[in-house]
């Protein structure tokens, strides 16, 4: 009898399908994903525990505008705290790089880049600004980058791109983590965007099966490898009511680099391209 995909039961439908499925349109470091849905417009409400400031303004209704409009507006927001010592992290993605561009009118005024991807360090190169390796400085004051979703705590989804790990990495090392999104990315739950695993290619089957008793189901990102060298599970319909837990409970399968969940590190600043301005949205000081 011939033995059943990557091993599994021939009952384990979804498991079988998960060898051969794809996502529909593939992607690289440098691009966020590109999933649709219905709900993927849907703003977050505001809730007690979190303020928001807007900034006036004309924006236009064109996503790429919006995007464009809360990376100059995050520049603005960190030129001040730059001196010739700071080092400035810098994200991966379609938004990311409309701050790799706005970064360029100020690249005198800090010392280096640190870089989520080799797309990223290629761009900033590119545009006259030094990157460096993460071990070689002592401190990242701000990192900037993008995000797939954004809650109303502030919680992202990330890894559209596929520099999920890395962006978590710089995350956690900076001293103040800037998100920056047109208002698409608002959802008032995550887990519309499928969620992004960075796992070890000889543990995709094992991690696969772990994904699946989470209540998952992860589709194998066919031809793309990451800059680490792995491979991606983008994962469906998992309940993140509990994100924090979910981000810990995936991290713990053995197989697993990271995920996509930015819950534990969440953003301190998320800085919102909307039609009519951009919004600034931050935890509450009393929470």
């Amino acid at each position: 009898m011939s033995r059943q995909p990557c091993g599994w039961r021939k009952q384990d439908r979804f498991l079988r399908a998960f060898c051969s499925r794809t996502r529909s349109k593939k992607k690289g470091p440098g691009s966020e994903g590109e999933f649709t849905s219905p709900q993927r417009g849907k703003k977050f409400a505001r809730t007690a525990n979190f303020w928001t400031k807007k900034r006036e303004g004309p924006v236009s209704n064109d996503q790429e505008h919006m995007k464009e409009a809360a990376a100059i507006a995050a520049l603005e927001a960190i030129e001040p705290k730059l001196t010739r010592e700071t080092v400035v992290g810098v994200g991966t993605g379609s938004t990311a790089n409309y701050f790799i561009d706005a970064l360029t009118r100020i690249k005198h005024k800090f010392d280096a880049a640190v870089a989520s991807s080799a797309a990223t360090a290629e761009r900033l190169e590119s545009r006259g600004i030094h990157v460096i390796d993460l071990n070689a400085c002592n401190e990242v004051r701000v990192y900037v980058d993008g995000a797939d979703e954004a809650d109303g705590q502030l919680q992202l989804i990330k890894g559209g791109g596929g520099a999920l790990t890395r962006e978590k990495i710089i995350a956690s090392a900076a001293t103040e983590f800037i998100c920056i999104v047109d208002e698409t990315k608002l959802v008032e739950q995550l887990g519309t965007f499928p969620l992004p695993v960075e796992v070890i290619p000889m543990a995709r089957g094992l991690v696969a099966r772990s994904l699946v008793m989470l209540g998952g189901q992860p589709i194998y990102r066919e031809h793309f490898v990451t800059d680490n060298g792995n491979v991606i599970l983008d994962v469906h319909a998992l309940d993140l009511t509990t994100p924090v837990e979910t981000e810990r409970a995936i991290n713990n399968i053995t197989g697993v680099v990271t995920n996509g969940l930015f819950a534990q590190r969440c953003a301190d600043l998320l800085v919102i391209g909307t039609p009519s301005g951009v919004e600034l949205r931050t935890p509450s000081r009393g929470s």
